[in-house]
C-alpha cells in the first residue's frame, strides 16, 4: 500500500509540474492499476522528446558556403576556348558579355578576347578564374663541341702560308692561277696537279711551299671570315695594268682589311701596250693600299699571267711576307680545319676539300662540319694520290662523309662516332629552334599589323549600324571571295580547292599573302574555299568533302575524332609548324593535279623502197618494202608514216618480216616488209616510216612563291 501511495503521490506531482491544476479525471481510489502506470510513463517520455525537438528547432541551422567553380584561363583565348573551359555553350559567353563594350555582332567563335573581357565573362557567370599553369619544358643539354684552347707556343712549328687570289672579274685571276699550275708542272716535270681539288701547292726552287686556294670569289671569302675561320694568311690582289682599280677590286680590299689579312699586289697585264702600272698604284693609294714605291709596306709585283713573267718573283714576295708573319701551326691535338669545296663523286661519294689548320688528320678520325659528320676512310692530296695524314696548311680531300657539308663550314674532330651524332643532332635541333623563333617573330609582327588595322577599321565604322558594318565588311573582303567552285561549267578545269586554318589571324594572313602571288592558273587553278583561325573541326571536314579539297593547318591540331572522320572520308590533312614546309607540300599537291607530259624518243627510221600486195585468204594486204636507215625497228613500239612533211598515219604494225621470217626487230641497213594496221593506206616509194617510243614525265607547277 505504501508503494502504491508513493506512486500516486509522484503521479500527482508530475501532473502538477506539467501544468495540470487538478487531479486526473480518470483517477479512482482503489487497487493499483498497471494501466495507469503505463499512461504515466508514456506521457513523461513523450514530453521529454518534444522538449528536445523544440530545443533543436530553436538553434540556428548552419548552411555550408557554396564553392565557386574555378575556370582556367590564359591570354588570348577565343570565345570557343573560353566556353569549353567554363563547360558552357557559346551562347552563354554572349549572354555574359551582354551590355558591355564588346560588339556582339562582330563576335565569332574563333574571335580572340582581351584579358579583361575573359575575366568579366567568368565573373558574371558566378565563377572565379585562375591562370593555367605553363607547361615546363625540359632544358635540353648543350651537346655542341667547342674548339680546344690555344696550344702551348712550344708545340708550334713553322707552316706554309695559305694564299687566296682576289680581284676584279676580268683582271686575270684565273689566268694567274693557271700559270702558277703550269709553272709548277714544268718545275716538277709531272702532270700530277689536278684542278678539281680547289687548292694546290707551289714549291719554289729554294724549297719553300705555298698553298694557293682556288676560291677567288668574294662570297666564299666572306663566308670564311664571317665564321671566324681565318683560312687565308695572305691575299694576292690582282689589278689589271690597263684597267685600274674597279668596283670588285675595292670590295676585295675591304674584305682583306676586315679580316686583317695582309695584301700583296700583283699588277697584271703589264705586257699590254696601254698598261700603266704607276697609275694603278696611285689609284690604290686612295683606298689605303700604299705600295713600297710610295713609302708604304705593301709589295707590288709587275707580272704577266698570260706570258708567265715574274711569277717566281710574286711567289718569293709571298714567302718573304710569310716569314715576316712567322706563320706557325700545331700538328698535335684534335684536328681543326675548314671546308673549301664540296662535291659528290660517283666512286667516292660525298667528298670535301679542306685546309687543315690545327692537328694532323689521319684515316679513322671522326670529324664534324656543320650538321654533317664523317669517319675518315681515305685522304687524297693535290696529285689525287692517297695519303695517310695531313698537317697544318695542307689541302686534302676527305672521303667518308655521311652527308655533304657546305663550303666554309668549320671542321672539328671528336673522339667517337656517338659524340659526332650528338653534336649533329644538337645543331639540327638548334637550327630548328632558330627557324621557329624567326617564324614566331614574323607571326607577331603580322599579328600586330593586323590588330592595328583591325582597330583602325573599327574606328572608321564605329558610327555605322550593324547592317551597315556587315555591308562594309563584305565590300572590303570581296576580293578574297573571287575564287569559288563553279557549277555547271562546260569545260573541265584542273582545280585544287584548299582550306586554310591557322593559330592566329597573322598566320592565316601570311599564308594568304603568299597564295596571292600564285600565277599558274593556266596549269592548275588554286581555289581557297575557306580560311579561318582555330583547330581543324568537323565543319572543315564536311566543307572539304563538299569541294573535294585539302585542309592545310599551320600551328593547329585536329583531335582524334576529327582525324578519324577525315580518314573515313579520305580528306587529306596537312598540318605543319613551319610555313615554308606547308607551301612546299602545297606545291607538290598542285603538281600532282597536272597531267603527265608525253616525251617521244625516236628509235629508228626506215625508207619505203617499193610497195606490193600480199594475198591473205581472200584479202589483199598492202606491204611496204623498206630499208632501215637509222637505229632499229621494234614491232612492239609505235610507228608513224611520213610523206614529205605530212604525217599520214600513226599506229602499230600488224606484220614485220625479214625475207620470209616474222621478226620482232630489224637493225640498221637491213631490209624488211611492213604491213600497218590501216589496210586502206597506200604507200609510195620515198615515204619515211619512223619507229618511236613514248614515256610519261610528271609535270611541276611553275609557281615560285619566292622561298
Amino acid at each position: 500500500m505504501k508503494r502504491i501511495a508513493g506512486l500516486i503521490g509522484r503521479t500527482v506531482l508530475s501532473c502538477w509540474h506539467h501544468g495540470s491544476p487538478r487531479l486526473p479525471p480518470a483517477w479512482v481510489p482503489g487497487p493499483a492499476s498497471s494501466t495507469c502506470l503505463q499512461v504515466r510513463h508514456l506521457a513523461a517520455k513523450q514530453n521529454k522528446g518534444q522538449f528536445k525537438i523544440e530545443k533543436l528547432k530553436s538553434k540556428p541551422v548552419k548552411v555550408e558556403k557554396q564553392q565557386k567553380q574555378e575556370v582556367e584561363i590564359k591570354q588570348r583565348m577565343t570565345v570557343a576556348e573560353l566556353a569549353k573551359a567554363m563547360n558552357k555553350d557559346i551562347d552563354h559567353i554572349y549572354e555574359a558579355l551582354l551590355n558591355t563594350e564588346v560588339d556582339l555582332d562582330e563576335l565569332e567563335p574563333d574571335t580572340l578576347l582581351e584579358e579583361k573581357w575573359i575575366k568579366e565573362a567568368v565573373k558574371r557567370s558566378g565563377m572565379k578564374h585562375k591562370w593555367a599553369k605553363l607547361v615546363e619544358t625540359k632544358v635540353r643539354e648543350n651537346k655542341d663541341i667547342q674548339k680546344t684552347p690555344p696550344p702551348d707556343p712550344a708545340q708550334l712549328v713553322p707552316r706554309a702560308p695559305v694564299v687566296t687570289i682576289m680581284g676584279h672579274v676580268d683582271h686575270g685571276k684565273t689566268t694567274l692561277l693557271d700559270s702558277l699550275r703550269k709553272s709548277q708542272i714544268a718545275a716538277q716535270e709531272a702532270g700530277g696537279i689536278t684542278q678539281h681539288i680547289g687548292a694546290f701547292r707551289v714549291q719554289l726552287p729554294s724549297g719553300e711551299k705555298i698553298t694557293f686556294l682556288d676560291t677567288p670569289g668574294h662570297a666564299a671569302f666572306s663566308a670564311m671570315r664571317a665564321r671566324g675561320a681565318m683560312v687565308t694568311d695572305i691575299v694576292i690582289l690582282v689589278v689589271a695594268a690597263d684597267d685600274g682599280v674597279m668596283k670588285q677590286t675595292i670590295e676585295s680590299i675591304q674584305h682583306a682589311k676586315k679580316a686583317k689579312v695582309p695584301i700583296v699586289v700583283a699588277v697584271n697585264k703589264c705586257d699590254k701596250p696601254k698598261a700603266d702600272p704607276h697609275r694603278v698604284k696611285e689609284e690604290l693609294v686612295g683606298h689605303d693600299v700604299v705600295c713600297e714605291e710610295f713609302g708604304g709596306e705593301i709589295q707590288a709585283i709587275h707580272v704577266s699571267a698570260l706570258k708567265g713573267d715574274n711569277l717566281i718573283e710574286l711567289a718569293e714576295a709571298t714567302v718573304a711576307l710569310a716569314e715576316v708573319l712567322e706563320l706557325k701551326g700545331d700538328p698535335t691535338g684534335l684536328v681543326e680545319g675548314t671546308v673549301i669545296e664540296s662535291r659528290t663523286d660517283r666512286g667516292k661519294g660525298p667528298v670535301t676539300t679542306a685546309i687543315i689548320q690545327r692537328g694532323t688528320l689521319r684515316k679513322g678520325c671522326t670529324l664534324v662540319a656543320g650538321k654533317c659528320w664523317a669517319k675518315v676512310r681515305f685522304l687524297f692530296d693535290e696529285h689525287d694520290q692517297a695519303v695517310c695524314e695531313a698537317g697544318p696548311s695542307i689541302a686534302v680531300e676527305i672521303v667518308g662523309w655521311k652527308e655533304l657539308p657546305s663550303a666554309g663550314e668549320e671542321i672539328l674532330e671528336v673522339e667517337s662516332e656517338q659524340r659526332a651524332r650528338e653534336v649533329v643532332e644538337w645543331r639540327s635541333y638548334m637550327e630548328e629552334q632558330d627557324k621557329l623563333k624567326e617564324d614566331q617573330q614574323i607571326i607577331e609582327a603580322k599579328q600586330k599589323q593586323h590588330d592595328d588595322s583591325y582597330k583602325r577599321e573599327r574606328e572608321s565604322t564605329a558610327h555605322l549600324s550593324w547592317r551597315q558594318k556587315r555591308a562594309a565588311t563584305y565590300r572590303a573582303n570581296k576580293h578574297k571571295l573571287i575564287h569559288r567552285a563553279r557549277e555547271n561549267t562546260d569545260v573541265e578545269e584542273v582545280t585544287l580547292p584548299v582550306i586554310i586554318k591557322g593559330d592566329v589571324d597573322g598566320s592565316v594572313e601570311a599564308i594568304l599573302n603568299i597564295l596571292e602571288s600564285y600565277d599558274a592558273d593556266d596549269q592548275c587553278q588554286l581555289d581557297v574555299v575557306h580560311f579561318g583561325v582555330g583547330d581543324i573541326s568537323e565543319k572543315d571536314i564536311t566543307l572539304a568533302e563538299t569541294f573535294s579539297g585539302i585542309i592545310y593547318g599551320f600551328n593547329v591540331d585536329a583531335n582524334k575524332s576529327v582525324q578519324q572522320m577525315a580518314a573515313k572520308k579520305d580528306i587529306p590533312l596537312r598540318l605543319h609548324r613551319v610555313i615554308y614546309k606547308l607551301i612546299d607540300e602545297l606545291k607538290d599537291d598542285l603538281s600532282s593535279k597536272l597531267s603527265p607530259t608525253t616525251e617521244e624518243n625516236i628509235v629508228g627510221e626506215a625508207s619505203v623502197l617499193a610497195t606490193f600486195d600480199v594475198t591473205v585468204g581472200k584479202k589483199k594486204i598492202p606491204v611496204a618494202g623498206c630499208r632501215v636507215q637509222k637505229g632499229f625497228l621494234d614491232k612492239k613500239m609505235k610507228f608513224r608514216l611520213i610523206r614529205g612533211r605530212e604525217i599520214l598515219w600513226e599506229g602499230s604494225l600488224t606484220t614485220m618480216k625479214h625475207l620470209k621470217d616474222d621478226v620482232l626487230t630489224v637493225k640498221t641497213g637491213m631490209e624488211c616488209g611492213l604491213s600497218l594496221d590501216n589496210e586502206e593506206l597506200q604507200y609510195k616509194p620515198g615515204d619515211d616510216i619512223v619507229c618511236y617510243s613514248e614515256s610519261e614525265l610528271k609535270q611541276k607547277i611553275s609557281w615560285d612563291p619566292g622561298f
